[in-house]
């Protein structure tokens, strides 16, 4: 019987891991494949909730942990991290010898994954290439596209994207995205059978699972690093306005989010809304099962338009961080303007857009990708013509 192939995933950040858990599970079950798991990034640190204890309670060996996020969360430091991550991953690839590895969607550390692999000959798979939302995320994107050889997209759409630039259509795959696979587990259960503050901590108002509430998850937007606090005091005014109970949480550790983060702390300090209440994670199925509970998600998380469009959860999206990304019918878009997004949640909560959709896949991700990696032709090498 002939040697197990190596697949090794890179994963960087909280959202990363909800993004391919189906997949690593189906890597490591698989009985040609042999699963190289790697953590590093935020996906390590306790500010912005400690990924890595959710993938070790999940059963994941973890082959390596790198520590790679240099503080200041500003264009130079997100740069510096790269660059750091880039010299990592290098040594750990190296000792490691996977057959491929698997980057994640368009993360700005992610490239430094793919550029590790690409220029050790190493075949580089990319999840989630091919989607489109205007600001330095797709940039990342199309260029970890254009450093991979084999492509697992989410969408038709996206298929076609890759294509279009320049990728041999015979190594591009949708396979849909591994995230709508928890979703569709949280559908066969959906009821909310936990107490997210009991069980998961976190500050601010005592909030009752019971009640009917929103869910906020507001990140900064590179291209726009020196509005992230005004960004997001718009949006704790408003839902603090309203008075609805909101769980809301932590941004990612992208450019901007310690404006983000202060706006936060400094909104909390000095108004103390008790119909508030902050947490930094939580396991993916117990997020879902949050999310399909509630009455709305509010904010500009890429979950808003992928897995909330599979669930059917009313959305309000704001601001252009998802701009141009395929997107449900259950959406409403507003700019960062205190009274649209007042107008605008209230219209969900009283007229809820939340039709289903399968754009993002079917609940079968996470296998079909495990059995192309078993199968498929292992490459490092372009076709160029001209």
């Amino acid at each position: 019987m002939s040697e197990k192939r190596k697949i090794c995933v890179v994963i960087t950040a909280r959202p990363s891991y909800s993004r391919v858990k189906t997949a690593l599970q189906a890597i490591k079950d698989h009985p040609d494949l042999e699963l190289q798991l790697v953590v590093a990034g935020s996906a390590l640190l306790d500010r912005y909730g400690n990924a890595v204890n959710f993938i070790e309670k999940d059963g994941f060996t973890i082959n390596e942990k790198v520590f790679m996020v240099l503080e200041g969360e500003n264009k130079t430091a997100m740069a510096k991290t790269t660059g750091l991550g880039v010299m990592e991953l290098a040594n750990v690839f190296y000792n490691l010898e996977p057959d491929a590895v698997l980057t994640i969607a368009d993360r700005f550390e992610t490239i430094a994954t793919s550029i590790a692999a690409a220029y050790q000959n190493i075949p580089l798979v990319h999840l989630q290439g091919g989607e489109v939302t205007g600001n330095i995320d797709e940039k990342v994107r199309h260029a970890n596209t254009k450093l991979a050889d084999i492509h697992f997209v989410t969408s038709e759409d996206a298929k076609n994207r890759v294509v279009k630039m320049g990728e041999d259509e015979a190594y591009v795959y949708n396979t849909g995205c591994p995230s709508i696979d928890i979703a569709a587990e949280v559908l066969k259960a959906p009821a909310l059978d936990f107490d997210p503050i009991e069980k998961y901590g976190g500050v601010g108002g005592k909030l009752s699972s019971t009640e009917g509430y929103i869910v906020v998850m507001q990140h900064p937007v590179t291209t726009e690093y020196s509005e992230a606090k005004q960004d997001v005091l718009k949006t704790l005014k408003v839902v603090d306005d309203l008075g609805i109970p909101a769980y809301w949480f932590w941004p990612n550790v992208d450019s901007g989010a310690d404006g983000t983060s202060n706006g936060i702390r400094s909104y909390r300090e000095n108004n103390n809304p008790k119909n508030i209440h902050f947490f930094k994670n939580m396991e993916p199925f117990d997020f879902l099962k949050l999310l399909v509970n509630s009455k709305c998600l509010v904010g500009n998380s890429s979950v808003g338009i992928r897995e909330c469009s599979f669930l059917g959860v009313p959305v309000v999206n704001i601001g252009t961080r998802q701009n141009r990304r395929l997107r449900g019918e259950n959406i409403i878009d507003v700019l960062y303007e205190e009274d649209a997004i007042k107008a605008a949640i209230e219209s969900q909560l009283e007229h809820p857009k939340n039709t289903k959709s399968t754009i993002y896949g079917n609940g079968n991700s996470g296998k079909k990708i495990a059995n192309i990696l078993a199968t498929i032709e292992l490459r490092f090498h372009k076709t160029i013509t001209y």
